[in-house]
């Protein structure tokens, strides 16, 4: 799936900021460099986007090869990441089957 801006640019939401260093401990920078490594996979993630807006899932890893998951969705050309946590065990078996 080959969604992703050129080049790739980031919004964040003041409100989500520091979201998911807290819930999570995934900086904003790790979530950032998901999208620069390969292998990464990218996903649709129906069940939670609307009419209005599609969301996607990202498997990736961070400069320190930490797997993550990243929600996002694309709004003007740059991606707003929703959420960013290390990836479940079945996630990380399909990446690691896939890559």
């Amino acid at each position: 799936m080959d969604i992703l801006p050129n080049p790739i640019t980031f919004e964040w939401d003041k409100g989500n900021k520091d979201k998911n260093v807290k819930k999570h401990n995934v900086s904003n920078q790790e979530a950032e460099e998901a999208f620069i490594n390969d292998p990464k996979f990218i996903l649709s993630d129906k069940k939670h986007s609307s009419e209005k807006e599609a969301r996607h899932m990202l498997w990736g890893l961070t400069n320190h090869k930490r797997f993550i998951t990243v929600i996002f969705t694309i709004r003007s050309e740059k991606i707003r990441i929703i959420s960013c946590r290390d990836m479940h065990k079945k996630e990380r078996r399909e990446y690691e089957s896939k890559a």
